[in-house]
């Protein structure tokens, strides 16, 4: 940034009242005391020239480790930022910070007191399914797909025990074919009111579908080796296909390959060593809005290219940024 100031910021009409630039120590410093809603809202504000309505889309909330700020720390130990992401449109709306990866639990409802969610789908991993997180989502009139393990024991077994005996309303399955793997994906979905302990069906609030997705990898590079995953989850929609809650599956690790994977590959996040005050949360979101700016430029250039050509070229620069 210090770099830039020198060189072009002059270009942009950047800095007008002073011919001297600012150092790297005076961006450390501002980004470690700017309040992190204001550029929150900027972030957001640029999506929302993109999409303004988030109804009947899917919303994915996930956390990162934001592993520079404490690089020492291993395991669930250290900062993390939850993240939501309109999975369709590969759009940030919202983050929020956690000091460890246990203290998701009670920061994903302070994440979804500042999202319209309204007849949006939002899909949390098995640290979010919690009755409380349901509850919430209800109430601000979304639809929730959560992920269910051995965090929740009683409802996964009442969720094995429908599907060992029952047979399932639909079932949809697809196979992908990619360089040396192949993955055939079945999902199956059964009535929540299969449930045979009412105790455990009444503590989940709207709850209407459980869906099972079984995947199968064969590594066709590795002797034909094969790995198999089964997933459980819960939903308040009783959509009849199971091929739509496939989607909803497949499309809640979007944000890791468009958001987190960006992060740490495209612009090595993990790298970045500041730590004081907001500057890890206000240098994340520079990034967040730095991607959406790449991906909504419209040409054949591949994303990295699209970087390393508006850091070279300032008209490519303002079209980016619609300047032109």
């Amino acid at each position: 940034m210090a770099l830039f100031s020198i060189s072009r910021a002059r270009e942009f009409g950047l800095f007008p009242y002073t011919d001297r630039n600012p150092s790297a120590d005076t961006f450390e410093r501002l980004f470690a005391t700017l309040r992190t809603d204001f550029l929150e809202q900027a972030v957001i504000g640029q999506g929302r020239r993109i999409l303004d309505v988030l109804e009947e889309k899917q919303i994915a909330i996930d956390g990162k480790k934001l592993c520079g700020t404490a690089p020492r720390e291993k395991g669930p130990k250290g900062d993390y930022l939850l993240n939501a992401f309109v999975t369709e449109n590969s759009l940030f709306i919202g983050q929020e910070k956690v000091p460890d990866k246990e203290n998701e639990i009670p920061a994903i409802p302070r994440l979804l007191d500042r999202l319209e969610i309204r007849g949006a789908t939002v899909s949390i991993d098995a640290m979010g399914t919690q009755v409380d997180i349901a509850e919430k989502i209800l109430s601000k009139e979304g639809h929730y797909l959560l992920v269910v393990r051995e965090n929740q024991s009683a409802l996964l077994y009442e969720i094995k025990d429908v599907m060992r005996y029952s047979d399932p309303t639909s079932v949809h399955t697809e196979t992908e074919k990619e360089h040396a793997r192949v993955e055939m994906r079945t999902v199956s979905i059964f009535p929540a009111a299969g449930i045979e302990d009412k105790e455990v069906l009444s503590r989940w609030p709207g709850i209407r579908t459980l869906v099972r997705t079984e995947t199968s990898t064969v590594h066709v590079s590795e002797d034909g080796k094969e790995e198999r995953q089964t997933g459980y989850y819960i939903s308040d929609e009783e959509f009849p296909s199971a091929a739509y809650y496939g989607a909803l599956a497949g499309g809640h690790w979007a944000v890791e390959n468009g958001l987190h994977w960006h992060l740490d590959v495209t612009f090595r996040e993990d790298d970045c060593r500041a730590r004081r005050n907001n500057a890890a949360q206000n240098l994340s979101l520079l990034r967040k809005l730095a991607l959406q700016v790449a991906k909504a430029t419209n040409d054949r250039l591949s994303l990295r290219k699209r970087l390393v050509r508006a850091s070279m070229d300032k008209n490519y620069l303002r079209v980016c940024l619609l300047l032109n």
